[in-house]
């Protein structure tokens, strides 16, 4: 998926045009200074094979680029219609009263011993 995105945007031609900048720059410093090597590299004035068919490449691929004609989407709108109906049978639970036991059971008398082991 990621792949097809940066293909549709046109990444495919930044990578190659970065990878023939980087191969230009490698030759160049052989030869020349720092300096001079990159503007030579990045100057447009010394474009190398690479270069050429990627600007080549980019120009009949914007050539071939089909306009795609805008529809307008016409959506039709209905009120919506509720209709809230009771049920026909209401059943009412309660939760169970659990403190109300608590209150019927006295504590033992006496207290539990506390068992040492």
């Amino acid at each position: 998926m990621i792949v097809a995105v940066l293909s549709a945007t046109g990444m495919h031609w930044m990578v190659l045009q970065s990878v023939a900048w980087t191969t230009m720059l490698v030759e160049n410093l052989q030869t020349e200074p720092l300096d001079e090597a990159i503007v030579c590299t990045f100057d447009g004035k010394h474009p190398c094979c690479l270069c050429k068919q990627i600007a080549k490449a980019k120009q009949t691929e914007k050539k071939s680029d089909v306009q795609m004609e805008l529809r307008r989407l016409d959506f039709s709108y209905s009120n919506p219609e509720f209709a809230l109906c009771p049920p026909s049978d209401f059943y009412e639970l309660r939760a169970a009263n659990e403190s109300a036991l608590l209150i019927l059971h006295a504590p033992a008398v006496p207290p539990p011993k506390l068992v040492l082991g």
